[in-house]
């Protein structure tokens, strides 16, 4: 039912939301955008009373509908991590060539929820217009699995990819890195942290809206987007509590990767922010330091969407973004 609600006309979709286009500046909230955040505002959680395990349960409900995409196959693998293995998904199709380019992927939920499912849809999207491999990775979560679990998780998994290359026909040295607010974190702080072990490193980073600084000072964090925008800043500090065991961890470049030393000779990325995301500044902060360093670097905001649209295919017009960022993301890649 929601999804045929935010299909109706812009001046609509503002009248159900019981106020006047929100505006930051010369930013205007899409409408369809502003429904879902007043909507949301009326649920009125208090995170403090929350615990992980229900958010995971609610997040799963609202990505449990499927976008289809048959001709994409997905498989799953069983890779070793310390004490544990962990599922890696891989996606491709007939159409992909063997031996070619492939994206490993990190999805979002704060290090505390989602998983495989629940980026299923957009890493199928996005197997689909990169016509490339997706290798998603299920890495373990917090609190139970707290730092530096989830970042050795992923670094791991990507280690098993490129080493498993032939195997997995795709090419070793055309592996790039991506993911979406937690899991961009993740895909900066391993290109980091494999230029500091002197490791090969990913052929490019697709980092979507990605937290990069857990001290939570920037604008718009503070006082911008700090609430009222689905993702907030109490939301972002439950989060990050849940993740870090101190609050002294915040300054690790695995952490925080715009903490950094050392920026130069990184992978080319694509950065993309939201206008009304709280992680918007620190999104663009990130850029800036690898220009700094002649890290080629495209970045774009989005300045009318909120945190979260990659994974929100059903919102009109988010499937022509994906487009923009795939063709972007593919020249960098390829």
């Amino acid at each position: 039912m929601i999804n045929l609600i935010l299909k109706l006309p812009g001046f609509i979709l503002l009248w159900l939301s019981g106020r006047k286009q929100i505006t930051l500046g010369e930013r205007k909230l899409l409408p369809a955008f502003q429904l879902i955040c007043e909507q949301n505002e009326k649920l009125g959680v208090q995170y403090s009373e929350i615990s992980p395990q229900d958010l995971r349960a609610n997040y799963i409900t609202q990505n449990s509908s499927k976008i289809g995409l048959k001709e994409i196959i997905s498989s799953n693998h069983k890779v070793p991590v310390n004490g544990d293995t962990i599922e890696v998904r891989e996606y491709s199709s007939k159409s992909i060539n063997k031996s070619g380019p492939s994206l490993v992927y990190f999805h979002g939920g704060g290090w505390v929820i989602g998983d495989t499912d629940t980026h299923d849809n957009i890493c199928r999207y996005i197997c689909k217009k990169l016509n490339m491999k997706i290798f998603s990775v299920n890495y373990r979560l917090s609190p139970e699995y707290k730092f530096p679990i989830p970042f050795n998780d992923c670094f791991d998994a990507y280690e098993w990819i490129s080493n498993n290359a032939e195997v997995l026909e795709i090419d070793s040295e055309m592996i790039s890195v991506g993911g979406d607010s937690a899991g961009g974190n993740l895909a900066a702080s391993i290109c980091i942290q494999r230029k500091k072990e002197n490791k090969t490193l990913p052929n490019a980073q697709l980092l979507i809206y990605p937290a990069t600084d857990l001290r939570l000072i920037t604008n718009s964090m503070t006082k911008d987007c700090s609430e009222g925008f689905v993702l907030t800043e109490e939301l972002m500090k439950w989060f990050v509590d849940h993740y870090l065991d101190s609050a002294e961890l915040k300054n690790d470049p695995r952490v925080s990767p715009l903490l950094a030393e050392k920026f130069e000779d990184l992978p080319p990325a694509l950065i993309i922010t939201a206008g009304f995301d709280p992680l918007r500044d620190e999104g663009l902060q990130y850029s800036e330091k690898l220009k700094q360093e002649n890290v080629t670097v495209i970045y774009k905001e989005y300045p009318t969407y909120i945190h979260g649209f990659f994974n929100m295919l059903q919102v009109p017009g988010i499937k022509k973004s994906i487009d923009e960022i795939c063709e972007e993301f593919e020249e960098l890649a390829n």
